[in-house]
């Protein structure tokens, strides 16, 4: 029975932060086509913004195994 959390909490621990990372990309996506039409030279700025919520999943894929090894 607690292989069955343990893996639970694997999959919440990269699940949660994946989808979150999803909704932050697509607001940053958006905003950044809009601004990268109106200024071209942000396009540097925007690929680091567009960036810095990917580590959000790194950071849950690390916790996972993390959890899955320890447990």
């Amino acid at each position: 029975m607690d292989k069955i959390w343990i893996a639970f909490a694997a999959a919440l621990a990269i699940g949660l932060p994946a989808l979150a990372t999803a909704w932050a990309q697509s607001r940053i996506g958006a905003a950044g086509a809009g601004a990268l039409a109106e200024k071209p030279e942000l396009s540097g700025t925007m690929i680091l913004l567009v960036a810095i919520p990917e580590t959000m999943v790194i950071l849950g894929f690390v916790v996972a195994v993390m959890i899955l090894l320890g447990g």
